[in-house]
């Protein structure tokens, strides 16, 4: 009997190690995109991979792992951004502002900055679109918009970084 529940465990455990090193690289990417810090997009990545480890036993289709971890990542990453947002207006009004640093040069780290510079929808519509390379339709539920709205998204955020490219 106890050597049934030490299988169950190497199995289970087996399952999550798999799982973990098939997406882990594409969902620290994404997190990436989303944040700019490394750091911090591993902390996203492990946290969700803690949240799914739980409900392995519960996922129905094995090859909708990836999608449920995708959506993990951009939830994760939408609470993070929402919590530094108030952490950051509270800093605000404690202390005197801070003098900007100056921007990076090289455009692949100028497209970064300017990519963090959008406000948060805008870089998750463009990141999920162009650099998960997601439809507008998977883009809009994982969301959990309408497509015409990551359209314009999409749009005004593309927009935004064109000026931001040209004035640099």
């Amino acid at each position: 009997m106890r050597v049934e529940v030490v299988d169950r465990v190497r199995i289970e455990g087996g399952v999550l190690a798999e799982l973990y090193a098939r997406h882990a690289h594409d969902a620290l990417r994404l997190a990436y995109l989303l944040t700019g810090d490394r750091a911090t997009a591993e902390d996203l990545v492990h946290d969700a991979f803690v949240r799914l480890a739980g409900r392995l036993l519960h996922v129905r289709d094995p090859g909708g792992f990836h999608a449920y971890l995708r959506t993990t990542v951009v939830n994760l990453a939408r609470s993070y951004f929402r919590r530094r947002g108030v952490e950051r207006r509270h800093v605000e009004r404690q202390a005197p502002p801070r003098s900007a640093e100056p921007p990076d040069v090289g455009e692949r780290e100028e497209l970064r900055l300017a990519l963090l510079a959008l406000p948060i929808r805008q870089r998750t519509a463009i990141v999920l679109r162009y650099y998960e390379d997601l439809s507008e339709a998977q883009t809009a539920e994982l969301m959990r918009l309408r497509p015409a709205a990551v359209k314009s998204l999409v749009s005004r955020g593309m927009t935004t970084l064109r000026q931001m490219i040209r004035e640099a």
